[in-house]
């Protein structure tokens, strides 16, 4: 896209307004601009909204912020034909302060420093967070919604098994689960009068308890609500996963004996695998001298990202006679999907995988506690083994073939 006469638009989102920044093209001295520059800030409503497009745009600059603030903004530019970039927030504060020097962060000095980022790696399609296709974006939305569902009902059942203590303790510990049908759990559907147990009956008839209290059945509603809530999201998900797009990743998933729900999590952040690759469609791979060896290396980049994007990419920290590797970046969500895939799938030798890759990682995960490495350290580099895996996995049956 040509950089003449072009209208960037960088955006701030806040909860209910943005600040704007519009340039025809970088300013020589934009620290200077920064006092200068004719801001605009636009409230959350139609005549916010309808001044915004009035700018008339041909690209907008965001950070993503998630699915509720930027989503309002990026869709009615979208729809008015605005091409909408995001760029990731440890890019744009290291860019603002680094390259821009702009003064204190503010609302202001992000929109102009996003403006600028635009101008600066047009060209540059890695320098910006992928947009994800309309499937996508949906099955991730959902996926949200999955985790916040699982945060709200926590607190819920340990209150009322905390109570239950006291007034019914021969099902305090009890867990329940859905039925294969769809039905809310027998337990929590029995405290809350909508499913009938002989057995629970015949328990409570004899219960040392002080007896059920109505705070106890008013939890157990609420959690047969968010417990149909959760399954209606199941369900969207399982039938967006029916895309014949998904289908091979589906195949390369089942090898690893992923549920469709972290299918669902791992699909909402590397579809499509094109995204770590290089500009021929191949795995990009650089042969760097080794920094301490400096002998010929291979660096493994497109695997590099792709581990990264499921937060499993350890980087160096090192200071004088300190080494640290951490993990930085990617994925809350994968990472925390794979970490529990690793303890219930890889760890206990009675749920292994039975194939090549539940041998490989079982047997090093084995080993390295064997060894007397702290048990959270071993499933970490066990979850990271298996992103390396998983991508090669994936180019093998996606790209090679």
């Amino acid at each position: 896209m040509e950089q003449n006469n072009l209208r960037v638009l960088g955006l701030d989102v806040s909860k209910s307004s943005v600040s704007a920044c519009l340039l025809t093209s970088k300013p020589d001295d934009p620290r200077q601009f920064y006092y200068e520059c004719p801001f605009y800030r636009f409230s959350a409503n139609a005549k916010g909204i309808k001044a915004l497009l009035a700018l008339k745009p041909d690209i907008a600059v965001m950070e993503p912020t998630g699915v509720n603030y930027a989503k309002l903004w990026g869709t009615h530019l979208a729809r008015a034909g605005v091409e909408v970039r995001l760029v990731g927030h440890k890019e744009l504060k290291n860019y603002r302060a680094y390259q821009l020097a702009l003064p204190d962060k503010d609302d202001d000095a992000d929109a102009l420093a996003l403006a600028c980022y635009c101008f600066d790696y047009l060209g540059e399609p890695r320098r910006f967070v992928q947009i994800r296709d309309q499937v996508v974006t949906r099955i991730r939305e959902l996926i949200l919604r999955l985790a916040h569902l699982n945060r709200v009902q926590s607190p819920i059942i340990n209150r009322i098994r905390q109570d239950l203590t006291w007034q019914f303790p021969e099902v305090a510990s009890t867990q329940s689960q859905r039925s294969k049908s769809g039905q809310v759990p027998l337990l929590w559907g029995w405290l809350s009068g909508e499913r009938t147990s002989v057995r629970y009956d015949n328990l409570y008839s004899q219960s040392v308890g002080l007896g059920i209290t109505e705070t106890v059945r008013y939890h157990a509603k609420r959690l047969c609500d968010l417990q149909r809530e959760e399954q209606a999201i199941e369900d969207e998900l399982n039938q967006l996963l029916t895309d014949s797009r998904f289908q091979p990743y589906r195949q390369v998933f089942q090898k690893f004996g992923f549920g469709s729900r972290l299918s669902a999590v791992l699909l909402s952040q590397i579809y499509p695998i094109e995204n770590y690759l290089d500009a021929d469609g191949q795995p990009e791979v650089k042969i760097c001298k080794g920094r301490v060896s400096k002998k010929p290396t291979k660096r493994h980049l497109s695997e590099r990202r792709f581990q990264k994007a499921l937060g499993y990419a350890p980087s160096l920290n090192s200071s004088g006679d300190s080494h640290r590797i951490k993990i930085v970046g990617g994925s809350d969500l994968c990472r925390i999907a794979l970490w529990q895939w690793v303890f219930t799938r890889i760890e206990p030798k009675r749920n292994r995988l039975k194939n090549e890759i539940g041998e490989l990682l079982g047997g090093q995960l084995d080993s390295e506690k064997a060894a007397g490495r702290p048990v959270k350290l071993v499933r970490s580099r066990i979850a990271a083994k298996a992103a390396k895996l998983l991508f090669r996995e994936l180019i093998k049956t996606l790209i090679i073939n």
